[in-house]
């Protein structure tokens, strides 16, 4: 059979089976053939899987990349100072760009990403701003990537005149909306407006539900009680809930993103209980470390400043884990926001008061690295400790990402595919490791699961027919990665059933 790339013997897994001694045919880019002992013509590139799992390639569907408000710590810029999609100042960004990051994701396995195109309060269009980041991303990345656009200020225009041409003219289908931090932040009256026309076009609506008049009454009052050192930054988040309401108003799917406990876990398994098209996202740093984290001395427990927190009871990290089996949990992604620690605009603004030793918990950037330890961390703490099935892995950080953003080509290992593959060492073979920063491939410089061991790691990662990944080193190159254009999400939407008379 005519194949350009034959990867021969593996464990090939999907969401839904797992075939041993199976063999993957490849051509142009896309899988043609599945099954076993596949023939060949000559000049055929062949790779031998010697039984080892293959699993279809990572799609991480929330990482900041480029994203030049963490240049300022959040604070409000003028887009006016951006130039051909550049960052403004870049010696003082602290974060990730399009060529480091996504170059650290196929080194774990994850060939899509989708990052955020971010809308500053003052800017009266998104699609200058969709411009911008596609000039940021342009021959910039090693895997294949799309677009969530973060939405600031819902203006009549824009989700009237404007969420139509991201749809349409830019394959753009879901938003994102913060209930917390002052330069993103939205009232609910600006929430149901994007709701009201996410549900017309088809959008995926993501929201961060923190409440802020919660976060800024309970952070005022700790810091009078000089309680600001990093660890409670948990303490003044507590878990709320209200977005759900809105939802169930305006019969909108949405997804809640970065759930960290047990009570939100539950709020979002009680709604899909009721049928309701609620869809629930967690990430590896509530499954695998705790707040005890944030207590380290020498200003260390700023490394694990994210939001929501990381939480203190070991009952929540088993609720991420319960949620993930039992499908509250419909996708696992990293949230890589990275902030550098030995950098004055980095964690280290922490200390810029002066007046504690200690630091101020609300001067310290949140987020954390973890694009390219999200798919290990979850297959050898996951699958390989048997807390998960290696499907349930497939279908969190692969398959259902694919399908709730309508990435149609993406998340699978069949026919018709991207032939977007992870091969995986054989495990007999594999000799464990405790992670070091130093082995990974971002350009922050720690990650929260130093010390982890890790009992496999991605062997090969293959981004349309291409290993772009073998043996620890990236030989990808960087303008490999394309754009994707996305369609409507392939899971559940509206279900025409109301809360009263009134209808959108």
């Amino acid at each position: 059979m005519d194949f350009d790339l034959v990867v021969r013997n593996g464990t090939v897994v999907t969401a839904s089976d797992i075939w041993e001694s199976c063999d993957i045919g490849v051509k142009d880019g896309t899988i043609v053939a599945v099954g076993p002992r596949l023939p060949v013509a000559p000049g055929a590139e062949e790779i031998d899987a010697e039984g080892a799992f293959i699993t279809p390639g990572g799609v991480d569907a929330h990482v900041h990349l480029s994203q030049f408000y963490e240049a300022t710590v959040g604070v409000d810029i003028d887009r006016s100072i951006v130039t051909n999609g550049a960052i403004p100042d870049p010696e003082n960004f602290v974060g990730d760009t399009f060529d480091t990051g996504t170059r650290s994701a196929v080194a774990g396995g994850t060939t899509t990403v989708i990052t955020f195109a971010s809308q500053m309060r003052k800017d009266e269009s998104i699609i200058p701003v969709i411009e911008d980041y596609h000039k940021l991303a342009k021959d910039q990345s090693y895997c294949d990537y799309a677009f969530h656009v973060i939405i600031t200020n819902p203006t009549p225009q824009i989700v009237e005149d404007e969420f139509p041409r991201m749809v349409d003219e830019y394959g753009i289908t879901s938003v994102k909306l913060y209930m917390t931090y002052k330069p993103l932040r939205l009232l609910d009256y600006q929430i149901l407006d994007v709701m009201y026309s996410a549900r017309k076009l088809g959008i995926t609506t993501m929201v961060h539900a923190e409440n802020a008049d919660v976060i800024d009454w309970m952070t005022q009052h700790l810091e009078k009680k000089l309680m600001t050192q990093p660890y409670h930054h948990g303490t003044s988040r507590p878990p709320i809930n209200r977005v759900i309401c809105l939802a169930e108003l305006m019969d909108t799917p949405i997804l809640l993103v970065h759930i960290s406990g047990g009570p939100a876990s539950k709020h979002i398994r009680d709604a899909q209980t009721r049928l309701l098209p609620i869809y629930g996202e967690t990430c590896p740093q509530y499954m695998f470390l705790l707040a005890d984290s944030m207590r380290k001395g020498d200003f260390e427990g700023a490394k694990c400043i994210c939001s929501p927190p990381i939480r203190e009871d070991k009952a929540d990290q088993d609720a991420m884990w319960a949620g993930v089996k039992n499908g509250t949990f419909t996708i696992v992604s990293s949230d890589h926001a990275p902030s550098k620690f030995n950098h004055p605009n980095g964690k280290q603004r922490g200390l810029s008061d002066g007046n504690l030793p200690y630091g101020k918990f609300r001067l310290i950037p949140n987020g954390l690295p973890g694009v390219e330890t999200r798919v290990p961390l979850l297959f050898s703490g996951g699958v390989l400790s048997g807390r998960i099935s290696p499907q349930k892995f497939v279908e969190v950080t692969s398959t259902n990402p694919a399908k709730l953003y309508g990435l149609k080509k993406k998340g699978s290992i069949a026919p018709g595919f991207d032939a977007d593959l992870v091969i995986w060492y054989p495990q007999a073979k594999f000799q464990s490791f405790t992670l070091t920063n130093e082995m990974l491939h971002h350009a922050v410089d720690y990650t929260p699961f130093e010390g982890i061991e890790f009992k496999n790691w991605p062997r090969y990662t293959i981004i349309r027919g291409k290993v772009v990944f073998i043996h620890g080193e990236v030989v990808g190159k960087m303008e490999y990665g394309q754009y994707i254009r996305r369609e409507k999400s392939l899971l559940a939407g509206p279900r025409d059933v109301w809360l009263s008379e009134w209808r959108p």
